[in-house]
């Protein structure tokens, strides 16, 4: 294996791995893996449209893993954030936001069909981009944009 293609060892890398994880138990509907990385006392944010909260119903068990094939197409880790984007067609396209503490998934944040750009406002001075949503596949289509801050 090429070492340029291995991420470095490191507590972003580490969140990727374990997120990457809960998305492949989800997709097999392995409850059991599901429940040991995210923590029982979830702290979950929705926007989007109300019929769309095929996350929460797969990690709540409220529906299979055939109901929405979650395909993520770009992850990025930021301190203890990992957002994970992906879209289906020109209709469909999601973000979510995984907040971590020692490996374990503790907030959720999840956007559908909503244009995300995630900064930095720590600074007194000046606040940084950090992360824009990029959904190839909505071309020109409209979506109402949100903002999130850390």
């Amino acid at each position: 294996m090429d070492a340029k293609n291995v991420d470095p060892p490191g507590p972003e890398n580490q969140n990727k791995a374990t997120v990457n994880a809960l998305y492949k138990a989800v997709a097999i509907g392995d409850a059991t893996t599901v429940a040991g990385i995210v923590a029982s006392d979830l702290e979950w944010w929705f926007h989007g449209p109300q019929n769309c909260h095929y996350m929460m119903k797969m990690l709540t068990g409220i529906s299979s893993p055939t109901a929405f094939k979650f395909e993520p197409r770009r992850i990025d880790a930021i301190d203890d954030c990992v957002i994970v984007e992906g879209w289906e067609g020109a209709q469909i396209y999601w973000v979510h936001v995984w907040s971590l503490k020692d490996g374990l998934i503790t907030q959720f944040r999840e956007y559908f069909n909503t244009w995300l750009t995630v900064t930095d406002f720590r600074s007194c001075l000046s606040s940084i981009l950090l992360w824009e949503s990029h959904p190839k596949a909505v071309g020109k289509r409209s979506l109402p944009e949100l903002m999130l801050a850390i």
